[in-house]
């Protein structure tokens, strides 16, 4: 055996090196937008500059007509950017990803064809068992906002909405201090000689945090709660002026709710129901004219006076105090929540295409592959299999095992 012979007998026995996996290149995407139906639902995912890009990318958007009028989007608007307008519902969500932002009702489930990719939101708290089954039945790849994140680590969509929920609300409060809505007759915030507006804020996340910068470049006078020492101390660094703190002391709380002009209620729970914080006692005993905002109000609220009301009527009395309870907030200013959205949806589907499918995206992405809750019908998210008493399986061995 001559010595070029032994080095490749040499080299038949050890150890192999494994074939690198590459990238399937990029991938021509067809993208359904249907109009949405859930109530007073007025965001729509993609704007039409944003579907003029995708169609740049060679992309396909279909969008249901009237999609964009609650936005202010005309279907002329997106027509002119090279999206197709569909009058067919069904043609809509036969597209291979749909994208829309409540989340889907059953009836729409149907509409769908096997092994689709759905993105929208999808709160566990929230969610339907039959759709879920539904979701199951036709193996779709289903994709939740609410566990999206980016590359920082934060939650994309739940810290951009939160912004928005956190200004707009001090803006709703200071519309119900003055006199066209029977309030107080009161300026949020305050002028020379003049006392300024006390606000209450409950909870030192995204929403708290906006709040209290809104207020304050407003000259509010305000007050943070929040049972976390790290929020209060973040909110404190990042809203950049010094304003009072607290953890939540009943006493101390109590105290600074029944003397201010508005209390914001925006403290969530990670699974469940928010904490209930003011009790009715506590609430009868506010000033009268009093602002109450329970930002909260979706997962139960935080304010035992709390009931949920809507866009056309959004506010209550109770003790003489105006609550205002409407879950979607967000909605009110449809039109910049869906430029925050567009921003985050956009990179998204056009990384989705080059990377050559939804399949490779959560093979080569660790923030999508946690927001994946359903893969081809098989369900990934524990919250989601806790809450139904299902099994859910490892996404990672899935995708593993199938390569």
């Amino acid at each position: 055996m001559n010595d070029i012979s032994k080095i490749a007998q040499k080299a038949i026995l050890q150890p192999q090196e494994a074939m690198m996996r590459m990238g399937a290149g990029k991938h021509s995407l067809k993208i359904g937008i249907p109009k949405e139906i859930s109530f007073q639902e007025n965001r729509v995912p993609l704007t039409p500059l944003s579907v003029a890009l995708l169609v740049a990318c060679g992309h396909e958007v279909v969008l249901e007509t009237g999609a964009g009028e609650a936005s202010n989007f005309l279907d002329r608007h997106y027509s002119e950017q090279g999206a197709q307008i569909s009058f067919d519902k069904k043609e809509v969500f036969q597209c291979d990803i749909v994208i829309k932002i409540a989340a889907p009702t059953l009836a729409e489930v149907e509409l769908m064809k096997n092994k689709q990719v759905l993105m929208s939101s999808h709160q566990p708290s929230l969610m339907d068992l039959k759709v879920l089954q539904a979701l199951m039945k036709k193996q779709i790849t289903a994709l939740s906002y609410e566990y999206l994140k980016d590359e920082g680590g934060h939650l994309t969509v739940v810290r951009a909405m939160g912004e928005i929920v956190g200004a707009t609300s001090v803006l709703i409060a200071a519309e119900y201090l003055s006199n066209v809505f029977d309030g107080k007759g009161l300026m949020l915030g305050g002028v020379t000689g003049v006392p300024p507006t006390e606000m209450v804020i409950i909870g030192a996340g995204t929403v708290g945090e906006y709040a209290a910068r809104t207020a304050i470049a407003l000259g509010a006078q305000v007050k943070v709660f929040d049972n976390s020492v790290y929020r209060l101390r973040r909110l404190q660094n990042n809203v950049g002026s010094r304003v009072f703190t607290s953890v939540i002391q009943p006493f101390i709380l109590n105290k600074a709710v029944k003397s201010c002009d508005v209390v914001i209620g925006a403290m969530r729970a990670t699974n469940g129901r928010s904490p209930c914080i003011i009790s009715e006692d506590t609430v009868s005993e506010m000033k009268p004219n009093s602002v109450l905002i329970d930002v909260s109000i979706d997962q139960g609220g935080c304010f035992e006076t709390s009931e949920v009301t809507s866009h056309d009527k959004p506010v209550f009395r109770k003790y003489d105090v105006i609550h205002y309870c409407v879950p979607n907030i967000a909605s009110r200013v449809a039109r910049t929540a869906t430029y925050a959205l567009t921003n985050i949806f956009t990179p998204l589907l056009l990384q989705i295409g080059e990377k050559g499918g939804m399949n490779n995206m959560i093979w080569a992405n660790q923030c999508i592959r946690s927001a994946i809750y359903l893969y081809q019908g098989m369900l990934t998210n524990k919250d989601v299999a806790e809450k139904f008493n299902l099994p859910s399986k490892d996404l990672d061995l899935i995708i593993v095992a199938n390569q």
